[in-house]
């Protein structure tokens, strides 16, 4: 059924912590599905699980040469319970627009981008598989973007001076840990991620995203969520057919447009059939760029997309899959984003959870 449209530096600890990775069922009982670092933080090297930047132990960040320990859980000056049982957060609008301004502190600017068409094609672009099979850079879509989580309004990583040499921009402020992008909804005001991007012993309370990144530039503004949702059996158990998350957003210290009208929006579609033409996208951690790989969606058991193409890395969570791409707007059906099994996956295959009537129900809840 379709209802609608279309990691700069790496955190220390997070991700790339070369152990190697154990089927499901090799797991321990009550180890969560993101391992090691300081919990997950994106796309991790050639059999490591992906990691996102939520804390499930100890983050060391590094400002001006002194180590500061965040500790995550309920106790953390950044995280929240919301509400538990139904899987919700109301956020705070002003910790949204501090988080905000601590990502334009930190070296990033808004600075307009072309308009966006609204008028769709008529057919869907073909969609041939990447050659080589491979993850490359491709060129920003408006729909597509970054979530920032900066930890204090101040943000820095070491890290990324000493990487400067190995990325076209690294940015020494705050750091993107995660992809998302806008979803056609009834109030124009809907993004999707993973599940694992924003909740992980709690709701982040600074979140931030900016819709068609690049350079350092937010073409289309930055935006904040006005509320979260995920599935309560996320909450519970970390659930891997649970990884999605819906976050409702408005521009960072107004609310004037809706973002669906300023970056256009993909198509939710659930029930989408497997072993059909599809393409991921998703920022790395260590730049302001996409990459982007076609291939076939395949199942991955009955709750489950395997996208097998290699080169995602840290900071490719929640990036979208999708199918049937509008030539003319660059948006397309959404029938996934990459989390679900095992995180979301290794450097050689990408999951996603399959939309099926659990997000179906999640996305119902989310524009009620």
């Amino acid at each position: 059924m379709e209802t609608s449209e279309h990691h700069p530096a790496r955190p220390e600890g997070a991700g790339r912590t070369g152990e190697t990775d154990r089927a499901p069922a090799d797991r321990p009982p009550g180890e969560p599905p993101c391992r090691g670092g300081s919990a997950c933080t994106g796309r991790a090297r050639a059999g490591v699980p992906l990691r996102v930047t939520v804390a499930l132990a100890l983050l060391a960040v590094v400002v001006g040469g002194t180590a500061l320990v965040l500790r995550a859980g309920s106790g953390s000056l950044y995280l929240a319970d919301g509400d538990p049982v139904r899987g919700t957060y109301a956020a705070d609008p002003a910790a949204g627009d501090a988080a905000a301004a601590a990502v334009l502190a930190g070296g990033y600017e808004e600075r307009p981008g072309p308009r966006v068409t609204a008028v769709r094609g008529r057919a869907a672009a073909p969609l041939p598989a990447s050659r080589p099979l491979t993850a490359a850079p491709a060129p920003p879509s408006p729909a597509i973007g970054v979530l920032f989580s900066p930890e204090s309004d101040a943000d820095t990583n070491a890290e990324a001076d000493a990487e400067a040499d190995a990325a076209p921009r690294t940015v020494d402020g705050p750091t993107h840990h995660c992809t998302a992008s806008v979803v056609h909804s009834p109030a124009g005001d809907l993004v999707v991620t993973a599940a694992h991007c924003v909740h992980d012993g709690g709701f982040r309370t600074r979140l931030v995203f900016a819709p068609g990144l690049h350079d350092g530039i937010a073409p289309y503004g930055l935006w904040v969520p006005t509320r979260i949702d995920v599935d309560p059996r996320w909450i519970s158990d970390q659930d891997p057919d649970h990884d999605v998350a819906f976050l409702r957003v408005r521009r960072a210290g107004r609310a004037d447009r809706r973002i669906e009208a300023v970056t256009g929006a993909e198509r939710i579609r659930f029930h989408a059939p497997s072993g059909r033409p599809a393409q991921l996208t998703g920022y790395p951690i260590e730049r302001d760029t996409p990459l982007s790989c076609r291939h076939t969606a395949d199942a991955q058991g009955p709750s489950q997309f395997r996208f097998p193409c290699p080169g995602f890395p840290d900071g490719t969570s929640g990036g979208p899959l999708l199918t049937d791409l509008d030539p003319a707007t660059g948006t397309g059906s959404l029938i996934g984003v990459i989390g679900g099994l095992d995180g979301g996956g290794d450097d050689t295959t990408s999951y996603s959870s399959r939309f099926g009537e659990g997000v179906a129900a999640l996305y119902r809840r989310a524009t009620s």
